[in-house]
């Protein structure tokens, strides 16, 4: 696939068949049970069976819509083996199952996945409510913004030293990487500051820019990481809520190895299952008050990229980078040495890497 006569392809699924497991997890000490997703490679006798629609895993979404299909066996027997940990965090407001694509991705690829609904999620007082004050919403937008480090240190905790969700798999604690998109690729970067066993960073559209739009969530990054924890960030070339001049500043303040690739004619949606519905359906709500200039900003996702070709770009820059850092693959650091808007290129994908 890549230059240099290597043969990895980091963008074609790999050989595992993947299963997905829903576990419950309850933090005693907030009283909050937290429903988490887990995809792991499957056992052999699963070949397929992640593939093919009759056997696949069908779920429900809360923005409601017919059901949708992963490429995941529900509750599959594990593969025996020790695996490197990526934590998924979600966009502001959830849920835990909207980048299937990515996550079943990796699973394929010899990674455990597991992300959680947020707290924002699970717990009533952090929800939105009507007729709140403009002070009421400031403290409910900080208490929110507060929990989202508790929630990825309390998933840890639960996954390397609470019970095994699978008894045939073990989590290789010195493998973990996070991943997460806007709200979730802010807390992405804002855990390394509290959060010691993560080695390796993905941050997909992040908040976290010093200058934001009204109605953007107002977290802030502090970068007190103290070490150096290789971060890429995957970008859209014209994303509407959390524009690329945010991401370039982000980028530049990162006290890491670091590196940047911008999607061209993406926006925000572009990281998610069902782009193209993703979009549009945002592009169409009616929205009020302080995001009420959002939907008039988006353009039509048919002036857009592909949900295809966005797939393409965040699956396998993502599973690259993790193989680079996590793994130490050397051919996955050499992808990153060569021409990656080459290889995106000969996929169809137009992309623009930034510098370092």
């Amino acid at each position: 696939m890549t230059g240099g006569g290597s043969d990895y392809d980091p963008f074609t699924r790999g050989r595992n068949p993947v299963g997905v497991r829903t576990i419950e997890a309850r933090d005693r000490e907030r009283n909050r049970l937290f429903p988490c997703e887990i995809w792991y490679p499957a056992a052999a006798r699963h070949a397929g069976e992640d593939l093919a629609t009759a056997t696949q895993d069908s779920f429900s979404v809360p923005t409601g819509g017919p059901p949708r299909r992963q490429k995941a066996v529900r509750d599959a027997e594990g593969k025996p083996g020790t695996y490197p940990l990526v934590v998924f965090s979600h966009h502001g407001g959830g849920p835990r199952r909207m980048a299937t694509f990515l996550c079943t991705h990796l699973s394929s690829h010899g990674y455990v996945v597991a992300a959680m609904d947020h707290s924002e999620v699970v717990a009533r007082e952090l929800a939105r409510r009507e007729g709140e004050t403009s002070e009421e919403k400031a403290a409910r937008l900080e208490a929110l913004i507060a929990n989202r480090l508790p929630d990825v240190r309390f998933l840890l905790d639960r996954l390397l030293t609470g019970a095994r969700f699978d008894s045939e798999i073990r989590l290789d604690d010195s493998r973990i990487g996070i991943v997460g998109h806007s709200f979730g690729g802010w807390t992405a970067l804002a855990a390394v500051d509290v959060e010691p066993r993560i080695r390796a960073v993905v941050a997909l559209a992040p908040g976290g820019a010093s200058t934001r739009k009204p109605g953007i969530i107002p977290a802030t990054l502090a970068f007190a990481w103290g070490r150096d924890v290789p971060t890429l960030y995957l970008v859209a070339e014209d994303d509407t809520s959390l524009p690329l001049e945010g991401m370039k500043e982000i980028f530049d303040r990162t006290p890491a190895t670091r590196r940047m690739v911008i999607l061209r004619r993406a926006d925000h949606m572009h990281f998610l299952d069902e782009v193209e519905e993703m979009h549009e359906a945002v592009r169409k709500m009616p929205f009020s008050g302080e995001l009420a200039w959002l939907p008039k900003e988006m353009r039509p996702v048919a002036e857009l990229c592909s949900g295809h070709d966005a797939h393409l770009f965040v699956r396998g820059l993502t599973l690259a980078h993790l193989d680079a850092v996590l793994r130490g693959r050397e051919d996955a650091q050499r992808f990153f040495a060569g021409d990656v808007e080459g290889e995106l290129a000969n996929l169809g994908v137009e992309v623009l890497a930034h510098g370092r």
